[in-house]
């Protein structure tokens, strides 16, 4: 039936909003605040987290994508440096993800670049070509380009950084190009920064990100200033 489905899906004849693939759905309340001061302490504290896009002017637009939740903080805190988001899953049924993808993608004007980490086993293998395939599919109906990039684990990285292995499972009867396999959460979290930022400094130009933090600073101290007027204007706001 998953299967039939998802072929429905894939072809139109399900709409993709007529099925979703969480478990748990969960709505916040409305923001509400102890009172004015509450409020203001809020704003104060929005207009010193105000940031822009940081991509804006890159040539290419890049996404982090990761086999399991449990590298996405890691992943998250080096990817706001240069304004990236970071996902994981969208696997072998994760339709509704890889076509979220393909629209993210669509809805820019630059080609955009899928930096992916994941294991180096059978289903970390047939987990990236399911993803890119579907995600490249899905984008080139949409009429935009989304292109792939494997960072780890790969054998190389094996050997460099010396990395337990273990024996393929033998109820895995997917194609392995290996003969050990290695989990990702093998790489020392320092070795995984490093690669994860040589990978996103590879696509960046340096220049662009310079001006885009000096466009965010001007304005945060703009923003700064503009509430301080506010503040001496009325005493009460604060």
């Amino acid at each position: 039936m998953c299967e039939y489905v998802g072929m429905a899906r894939r072809s139109g004849r399900i709409p993709w909003d007529a099925i979703r693939d969480d478990t748990q759905i969960a709505v916040d309340a409305p923001p509400a605040f102890a009172g004015p001061e509450d409020f203001w302490a809020f704003v104060d504290a929005s207009v010193a987290d105000y940031r822009i896009d940081r991509q804006a002017g890159q040539p290419v637009r890049l996404e982090l994508w990761c086999e399991t939740a449990g590298m996405v903080p890691q992943l998250a805190r080096i990817g706001a440096e240069f304004g990236i988001a970071c996902f994981s899953g969208g696997g072998f049924d994760g339709l509704t993800g890889k076509h979220n993808a393909a629209l993210r993608a669509a809805a820019g004007v630059r080609a955009t670049v899928v930096l992916h980490l994941g294991d180096y086993d059978p289903s970390g293998e047939h987990l990236f070509s399911s993803l890119a395939e579907d995600v490249i599919a899905f984008a080139s109906a949409a009429g935009t380009e989304v292109e792939f990039e494997r960072l780890a684990v790969t054998p190389e990285q094996i050997a460099t950084y010396d990395l337990p292995t273990a024996p393929p499972k033998a109820t895995d009867r997917r194609s392995f190009s290996g003969t050990a396999t290695t989990q990702a959460e093998a790489l020392p979290p320092d070795v995984l920064a490093a690669i994860v930022r040589e990978a996103i400094e590879a696509h960046r130009d340096p220049t662009a990100h310079r001006q885009a933090l000096a466009r965010e600073a001007a304005q945060r101290r703009a923003l700064h200033e503009r509430l301080s007027r506010i503040d001496s204007e009325d005493p009460g706001a604060s």
